[in-house]
C-alpha cells in the first residue's frame, strides 16, 4: 500500500496497544515503524541500478515475517535499555512495536505487486490482489482514528476510536476478498465458455475502489482482458484478446532478468518488439496498452542478444482514465449488454484501463 496508509496503520496499531498515558508517543513510534519496511528502496538503489533487480528486491528482506519480528525485538530491547516509556511498560510496548511492523507486509500482501512474506525462502511473492495500492475507503478510518486519539490522548474515546478504525478498515479488507471471489466466479464462467477454463489468470481492483475489477487470463498467443463492475454488470464477462510475442519470449526465457521476472510476476507478462528491442510488460499493474513496469531485456542482432535491462517510460492520461473508470463502475457498456460473453479478436486499448498499481 501507499506510504501514508502504512503510516496511519502503524500508528493506529501501536497506539491501540500501548498504555493510554503513552498514546501520543505510540502514535509517533507506530507511524515511524509503519513506514520503516519501505525504506528498503534506499539500500537497494545504492546496491544496483538494474531496474528488474530494484523491482523484485523491493518488498523482500524488509517485508519478511521471518525477519521483522527480530527487528521489532531489537528496537524494543534498545529502547527498554534506555529506560523511559518502554521500560515503564515493556510488555505492551513490545507488542505495540511488533504489531506496527508486522502489519505492514500483511497489508502489502493484499495488493497485486507481490510481497515476499517468507524471504529468504525461495517461494513466490504473495499477491492476494484484493485492494488497490491506494484506497481511500481503507485509509480514511485509520486516519480519523489517529487524529481523534492524538487530541483525546488518555481518554477512553481515544482507545475506542482506534479499535473502531482498525475494525472498520479490516472489515473493508474482508469485503474486498468477498468482492474478488464474486469477480473470480464470473470470470471463471466466461472463460470456460471460451475454452479457457484452465488458463492462468488474475483479478485486481481498479484504482481507489473495490467495485470495478480487471481480469486477465493468459492464452497460447497472448492474453485476454476484461472488466467487471459489481454494481452494473450482468451475465457473462466480455474479454478482449491482445497478442504477445510468445515466440520471442521463449527464445529469451533463459536470460537471468527474464527468469527473475517470470518468478516474480508468475508469468503474467506481455512481450513486444519496440525499436529492435524485446520489451516485457508486467500485466498485473496497468491496463492495455499502458503498464507501470515495462523492461527492455534483449536486442535483435542475428537473434536475441541479452542487454542490461532498462525500464521504459510509463505514459498515463490520468484525467481521461479516471473519468472513464468512474463511469464504468456505474454503467455496463452497451456492446457488452448486446453481446455478453463474446470475445473480440482484434486488440484495442481499454478505455477504462487505469495504469496505477
Amino acid at each position: 500500500m501507499d506510504s501514508f496508509t502504512q503510516i496511519v496503520l502503524g500508528a493506529a496499531v501501536a497506539a491501540a496497544i500501548a498504555p493510554p498515558q503513552h498514546r501520543r508517543a505510540a502514535l509517533l513510534a507506530g507511524a515511524a515503524l509503519g513506514t520503516l519496511p519501505d525504506l528498503d528502496v534506499l539500500p537497494i538503489n545504492l546496491i544496483t541500478d538494474d531496474p528488474v533487480a530494484r523491482m523484485t528486491w523491493h518488498r523482500s528482506f524488509s517485508h519478511s515475517l521471518l525477519v521483522l519480528p527480530f527487528v521489532a525485538w531489537a528496537i524494543w530491547a534498545w529502547f527498554r535499555s534506555r529506560g523511559g516509556r518502554v521500560a515503564q511498560s515493556p510488555k505492551r510496548w513490545f507488542w505495540a512495536m511488533q504489531g506496527a511492523l508486522v502489519t505492514h507486509p500483511l497489508l502489502d500482501a493484499f495488493t497485486v505487486y507481490g510481497t515476499q512474506l517468507l524471504w529468504p525462502l525461495p517461494v513466490r511473492p504473495t499477491m492476494w490482489s484484493s485492494v488497490f495500492i491506494i484506497d481511500p475507503l481503507y485509509t480514511v478510518w485509520l486516519l480519523l482514528a489517529c487524529v481523534i486519539a492524538w487530541f483525546a490522548r488518555e481518554r477512553r474515546i481515544a482507545h475506542a476510536m482506534l479499535v473502531a478504525g482498525l475494525s472498520v478498515s479490516s472489515l473493508y479488507l474482508g469485503l474486498s476478498l468477498l468482492a474478488k471471489r464474486q469477480v473470480d466466479h464470473a470470470a471463471e464462467q466466461a472463460l470456460a465458455a471460451q475454452g479457457l477454463a484452465d488458463a492462468p489468470r488474475f483479478s485486481v481492483p481498479m484504482p481507489f475502489n473495490i467495485l470495478l475489477w480487471r481480469v486477465v487470463a493468459m492464452t497460447p498467443d497472448g492474453f485476454v482482458e476484461g472488466e467487471r463492475s459489481l454494481v452494473a454488470d450482468q451475465g457473462l464477462m466480455r474479454f478482449r484478446h491482445h497478442p504477445s510475442d510468445v515466440a520471442a519470449m521463449s527464445q529469451v526465457r533463459e536470460f537471468p532478468a527474464v527468469q527473475r521476472l517470470q518468478w516474480f510476476n508468475r508469468g503474467f507478462m506481455k512481450a513486444q518488439v519496440r525499436d529492435g528491442e524485446l520489451v516485457l510488460s508486467d500485466l498485473r499493474m496497468g491496463a492495455e496498452p499502458d503498464y507501470s513496469f515495462s523492461f527492455a531485456v534483449a536486442r535483435q542482432d542475428g537473434g536475441w542478444k541479452e542487454i542490461p535491462p532498462h525500464q521504459l517510460q510509463w505514459p498515463w492520461e490520468a484525467g481521461r482514465r479516471l473519468e472513464a473508470m468512474w463511469h464504468r463502475i456505474w454503467h455496463e457498456p452497451a456492446s457488452d449488454i448486446a453481446s455478453a460473453g463474446a470475445s473480440e479478436s482484434t486488440p484495442r486499448a481499454s478505455a477504462e484501463g487505469v495504469t496505477l498499481d
